[in-house]
Formats: structure tokens, C-alpha cells, sequence
């Protein structure tokens, strides 16, 4: 639909992307100038930033919450701009943004729950069309239903090549200045081609968790003032805070950007809570110290490991500590590099995200295998060669089978158990044992008093469910006597 420039389309479904476009005449830096659009509709009412696009073209983009009719306006000096559309039911597997869920977990907009099982690969989206459509094929066919990757390229270990673009434009170089960049411009090609990433993983259900800063950088862009990491917030936000599976992570390992006081993540923190409209989840990632994840925008804490050998297993006192949902979204890569936190076997990496679920919490995955190419599924994507993968797809088949998110419970000394929490305190629905690094090759049991379930044995890496029918009171079982078993009490009836 057109109204002289301005151009929008008349019918969108819920939680999908209204794109409203008008040209304007470009004067000074139309970067900086200022575009907002308010909607009104079915009971919602928010006012959207927007941003410039190149060639003298604004765009403004939107997610309705709800369906119906829908009006907006455009102030501008030129004359306002406006317009109606109709919101149509959401399209069929399309679930709503992913929110907070009973202060631990999480759940898409309509109340469907969500398991998160992430991996991460942080640039894969600027390694060339081939490994573009690769490491989607191989996401298509994983468990993995969130990635994180970054905004900005990465300088390190196996990580030296150029981008195919940059995110500025570039500046006139002084003597000596490999790069130079005018933090003021951007390109909007560049961030075209992110949007055409998280456009084709929300396609596939997959969550875009997206690291804005990080300190692996040769080009400068971890040493942009305040002011100007400002504004790239603001514009970054403006372009892709309308797509339902964004999530913001403010950096990869924070506490390694050394020009960064605590003042500024906060005030960065404050630019994501008055620009973004809709309250996406936002996180901010470590290196050695943890951030005060108690702070009020920070949504879920996103964690790495402190210890070279405990890592998931201090999530549920993480989750006391901070009081929101925990995921140590780098526990160690499965693979074979030199580095300690890039050699776990498949079993350990596996392992670790069992240990997260048991306590409360979730993990993320990471490959790093070395090749002569260099190009490692940790940074690159590509092609996945680990044997964690498939050992995860059984856990999150076997997370979302269950009623409801798994809680801490009754453990002892050397065991590990939570439960999904019921309408009976003391005979929840379902209760599971995990046994890590162990190996029993029985043991014994005590279920509610006067309550029936069905128990379950799991060997959590050779993927076998073994059904012990239906037991009752106190009892021995044979398990595995091998390490990751698991046992599962279902309530009968």
C-alpha cells in the first residue's frame, strides 16, 4: 500500500514484522536525525523508533502483541504520516517472543514453554554464503533452538580473516591507523545482512541471542566512546528490536573491555530499556566476575564458568543468588583444541547440561574442533562434528515431555533431584534422579507416601528409556552401573 513515499503493508499477522518505509530529502547526516511512529490498537499503544536505511529511505518497523485494527502516525516537520492495517491471527507454529516464566523459566508470548538448548557461533553470519547456508542446514537439523553470535566481527584464535563488510562507514586514515571509522555512519548493507540471519533463524524457531559488544577486535569497534556506543544501540535497536526472536546480550565476556566502568554498561542498559519497546530478554556475558544480575534490566543471568571443573553444578545457587532464570551459556566446548575451555569430551559437555537442568537452570552448547581450515562451529558454523548434539536433542525431547519446568528437590548427599511442581507439595507429577559422573548399579527409593508412578530408567548418553512399570513406597532398582543415568518418577494418573 502507498501514500505518496510511504509505503506499509495492509494486513500482518501477530508477532510478525509491520515495515513501514517513506523518503524523505536527505540533508546533513540522516543518521541522526530523529523517526518515531506511535501505534494504536487493540488495546496496545507504543511508540516505535526508527532509523535511516540508505538512498534517502526511513523505515520504521513494528510487532503487534495483539490482532485487530491498527492505526499509526509519523510526525514530521514535512507533515505527519499515517495510516491503518489489520492484524491477522498469527501464522500456524508461530508462538510470540520468548518471556520470563515463573521467576526461573521461560515461555513464548502464548504460554507455550520454551526449553532453551543454545549453542553458540559467533560469526557465523560473516564467513561467505556457503557457510551462511551450511551452518543453517546443520541448525535445521540439530537440537538447538538458540545461537548466539555477535554484531560486530571477532579477532582471535582461528579467527583472522576479513569480513565480507563493516558495520561504519570507513574514515579518512591518519599515519600509522590500519582502520578508521566514522562512528556516526553506518552501513546499511551490513546490518541488512544480519537481519537476513535472524529473518532465516526465526524460520526456523531458533532464538538470535545478540552479543552488541565484545573485546576480540582489531577493527576499533570495542573502543567507541560512550556517546557512540549510545548510538549504535539505539540504531541497532531500531532495525532488528521488531523481530520476535531477538534477544539482547549486551557483551561477550564485558569484564575484558577495559575503556568500560560499570557506568556505562549501566547506561547502555538504560538505552535498551527506552528504546526497545517490547522488553526483549537481555542478558550481559563474563569472562571472570560475574555482573550484579540483580540489576532491574537485566532479564536472565547469562553465564560462563569461574572454575575450571564446577560449572553447572553451582546453578541452583546461582539462581538464589540472583534471583531470575540462570543460563551458563558457556560451560566449555566439546573438542580438541589447546585451550582448557575447548577440549571437554562429548560426555563432559553433555553432562554439564544435564547438571544445569537437574538444578533449575539451562546450558549452552559450543564445539571447537580443529581443523586445517580453521574453521571451528564455535565461531564459524559450518558443520557440527561433536557427539554432544544428538546426546542434547534427547534431553530437550525429554525436557519438553515433561508438565512443567524442573525444579530443585529433595536431594541427598550424593545425588542430584528436581521435580515439576504440582497441586501436591509432597507427591509432585514428575521427580527425576540424575546421577552425573556415578555409575549405581542399583539403588534404593522412597516415593511419597501413598502415591503410585511409574518409574523410568534413562541412560542419558547411550539415549535408552527403560520402563520399570509402576512402583510404590520403599524399593530397590537396578539401574544402568554406568555413568549419566537418570531416573524419572511419573504420579500414575
Amino acid at each position: 500500500m502507498t501514500d505518496r513515499t510511504l509505503c506499509w503493508q495492509p494486513r500482518v499477522h501477530r508477532w510478525d514484522v509491520q515495515e513501514i518505509a517513506f523518503t524523505l530529502p536527505v540533508e546533513g547526516n540522516p543518521f541522526e536525525r530523529a523517526i518515531a511512529a506511535a501505534f494504536t490498537g487493540s488495546g496496545e499503544q507504543l511508540t516505535v523508533p526508527g532509523f535511516y536505511d540508505g538512498d534517502g529511505r526511513y523505515m520504521v518497523r513494528f510487532m503487534p502483541a495483539h490482532e485487530g485494527e491498527y492505526r499509526f502516525r509519523i510526525p514530521l516537520p514535512e507533515g505527519e504520516l499515517g495510516g491503518s492495517f489489520t492484524v491477522l491471527p498469527a501464522r500456524e507454529g508461530v508462538h510470540g517472543p520468548v518471556q520470563v516464566y515463573r521467576q526461573y523459566h521461560f515461555a513464548y508470548a502464548d504460554g507455550t514453554p520454551y526449553r532453551p538448548v543454545g549453542t553458540t557461533c559467533y560469526v557465523w553470519h560473516l564467513q561467505g554464503d556457503e557457510i551462511f547456508e551450511n551452518t543453517l542446514r546443520q541448525l535445521a537439523a540439530s537440537p538447538f533452538n538458540k545461537i548466539r553470535f555477535c554484531v560486530f566481527p571477532k579477532h582471535y584464535d582461528y579467527n583472522h580473516n576479513e569480513p565480507f563488510a563493516y558495520p561504519f562507514v570507513q574514515a579518512e586514515k591518519k599515519p600509522g591507523e590500519a582502520y578508521a571509522w566514522d562512528f556516526t555512519r553506518f552501513d546499511p548493507a551490513y546490518f541488512r545482512h544480519l537481519e537476513k540471519a535472524i529473518l532465516r533463524l526465526g524460520e526456523l524457531g531458533i532464538e538470535a541471542d545478540i552479543i552488541m559488544l565484545h573485546p576480540y577486535d582489531r577493527w576499533g569497534f570495542s573502543r567507541m566512546d560512550i556517546r557512540q556506543m549510545q548510538r549504535y544501540f539505539r540504531y541497532l535497536i531500531s532495525r532488528i528490536g521488531a523481530y520476535r526472536n531477538v534477544w539482547w546480550s549486551l557483551a561477550n565476556e564485558y569484564d575484558l573491555m577495559p575503556l568500560m566502568v560499570t557506568d556505562h554498561w549501566e547506561a547502555l542498559g538504560q538505552v535498551i530499556g527506552q528504546c526497545d519497546p517490547y522488553g526483549r530478554l537481555t542478558s550481559i556475558h563474563n569472562c571472570f566476575g560475574f555482573y550484579d544480575h540483580t540489576r532491574p534490566w537485566i532479564t536472565h543471568c547469562c553465564l560462563q564458568r569461574q572454575d575450571l571443573y564446577r560449572t553447572t553444578e553451582l546453578v541452583d545457587t546461582w539462581r538464589e543468588q540472583y534471583g531470575k532464570p540462570v543460563i551458563v551459556d558457556e560451560l566449555g566446548y566439546e573438542g580438541n583444541i589447546q585451550h582448557g575451555w575447548g577440549n571437554l569430551t562429548g560426555e563432559e559437555e553433555t553432562r554439564r547440561f544435564w547438571e544445569a537442568s537437574i538444578r533449575g537452570g539451562y546450558a549452552g552448547h559450543g564445539e571447537t574442533y580443529w581443523s586445517e581450515d580453521e574453521i571451528l562451529w564455535w565461531s564459524h558454523g559450518n558443520r557440527l562434528k561433536g557427539t554432544s548434539p544428538a546426546r542434547l536433542q534427547f534431553l530437550r525431547t525429554f525436557l519438553e515431555s515433561l508438565p512443567g519446568p524442573l525444579e530443585p528437590w529433595r536431594s541427598n548427599w550424593d545425588d542430584r533431584c528436581a521435580c515439576v511442581p504440582g497441586d501436591d507439595e509432597n507427591a509432585p507429577p514428575v521427580i527425576v534422579y540424575y546421577y552425573s559422573f556415578m555409575r549405581p548399579a542399583f539403588r534404593d527409593f522412597t516415593l511419597p507416601e501413598g502415591t503410585a508412578y511409574r518409574a523410568l530408567v534413562l541412560d542419558t548418553w547411550e539415549m535408552t528409556t527403560r520402563d520399570e512399570g509402576v512402583k510404590e513406597g520403599s524399593f530397590r532398582m537396578e539401574l544402568t552401573g554406568k555413568q549419566y543415568a537418570a531416573v524419572c518418577f511419573w504420579r500414575v494418573g
